[in-house]
């Protein structure tokens, strides 16, 4: 899998030197996604690149201007247990939630991969990530990874991440996907949720099919790790991460009272379903607060239609979203939503590294999709749960 800033533009002329094609184009998947919709003439020539490229090599899957490369794989079942997958792209690991081992890999390493069909790696170490109990109200897996990023910090390396426990066994897929993810902001080389029941019903309702030993790609029972970190759910709060590193996470009371001018609601991570629904629950009935402007960039078509459909993207028009287009967009710098110097936003994004939503002088801050949205609602960092409360009262 690549998408168009990191596949054909950087494909074409290493094959064209070789002179070679493709090892298997029906196992290519393409996706436009960081540069959609074109905003100048350069973005428009490299989607023209993509779209060439996809005609004269014959790829067997391209999605154009649909969304990001990370959920399309997903809502395509492109991904099943025990498959062996190369994404041209430092988030692939969010497909580990599906037992499959995709990691991401640099344009040589790629164009390698999709000459001969092969590739190698050092088997890595696999520290294993045990996670209990039940998560409190407006506590979900964003909180969770940035909590690890906190504990474990970004060196990981050479590792790789497989996430186990009750907590986790009761998550959505949606859910598991933020684990894998933002399993690359820890340093690890991709990560892993054993498959069950409820990854194979996910694959069914893309309109997938699973193989027989599907649920077999699991740990052995007397598996050795290289080292094991134990989380209790039931002791977890909401977190935020201050610029400029999801490393640089606390809990929420740290920063709460922090003015924002931006509250962005996007990215692979942070703009499925089931996060646009986590916003709306925030935000039914409220008001973006003056002075502050909340973007929302579903993660795909296909969740910018189910939105329509429940409702869910009139609650948040109603209180003062704009919506985008889906796509990478602000998450990676590009295109509209992008911050000037000075400014300060809260994000559902997996990454707050300087710079990396525009001005290098612009302050990051993450947060799962709750606390962005609450944080929208009063124009200053806040905590969700108060908001949630008043709901359930």
């Amino acid at each position: 899998m690549a998408h168009d800033s990191s596949g054909p533009r950087r494909w074409r002329p290493r094959l064209e030197e070789l002179g070679v094609g493709l090892w298997d184009p029906s196992k290519v998947v393409i996706v436009s996604d960081h540069y959609v919709p074109a905003v100048d003439a350069e973005s428009a020539s490299i989607l023209k690149q993509t779209r060439d490229f996809v005609r004269d090599y014959k790829v067997g899957s391209f999605y154009d201007m649909v969304g990001i490369c990370h959920a399309i794989l997903p809502e395509n079942a492109h991904l099943k247990p025990g498959m062996f997958c190369a994404g041209g792209d430092s988030h692939s690991p969010h497909g580990g939630a599906f037992g499959c081992f995709i990691a991401g890999y640099g344009a040589t390493d790629m164009v390698g991969i999709v000459v001969t069909g092969e590739t190698w790696l050092v088997v890595p170490d696999t520290l294993k990530i045990t996670i209990d109990g039940t998560f409190g109200p407006g506590v979900v897996a964003k909180d969770v990874m940035l909590e690890l990023c906190r504990a474990l910090g970004m060196d990981n390396a050479g590792s790789v991440v497989e996430f186990a426990g009750s907590a986790v066994s009761a998550m959505s897929m949606a859910e598991r996907m933020v684990l894998t993810n933002m399993s690359a902001e820890m340093g690890a080389d991709t990560a892993l949720i054993a498959p069950d029941e409820t990854t194979l019903a996910h694959i069914a309702q893309h309109g997938g099919d699973s193989d027989h030993n599907a649920l077999s790609w699991c740990s052995d029972a007397n598996a050795v790790y290289a080292r094991s970190f134990t989380l209790d759910a039931n002791a977890l709060g909401p977190m935020v991460a201050a610029p400029h590193s999801p490393a640089n996470s606390s809990g929420i009371a740290e920063h709460a009272g922090t003015r924002i001018d931006q509250a962005y609601i996007g990215a692979c991570v942070g703009a499925k379903l089931e996060d646009l629904h986590m916003a709306a629950a925030i935000l039914k009935g409220r008001k973006v607060a003056k002075g502050t402007r909340l973007l929302v960039a579903p993660s795909s078509a296909q969740t910018t239609a189910q939105a329509a459909a429940d409702g869910t993207l009139a609650t948040l028009t109603a209180a003062g979203a704009i919506l985008m287009p889906s796509g990478c967009g602000a998450c990676a710098g590009m295109g509209a939503g992008l911050l000037s110097d000075g400014e300060t936003c809260i994000s559902s994004t997996n990454r707050n590294f300087k710079g990396r939503m525009g001005h290098s002088g612009s302050h990051v801050y993450l947060g799962s999709p709750y606390t962005v949205a609450a944080s929208a609602v009063t124009g200053v960092i806040s905590d969700p749960r108060s908001m949630l409360a008043e709901r359930s009262a």
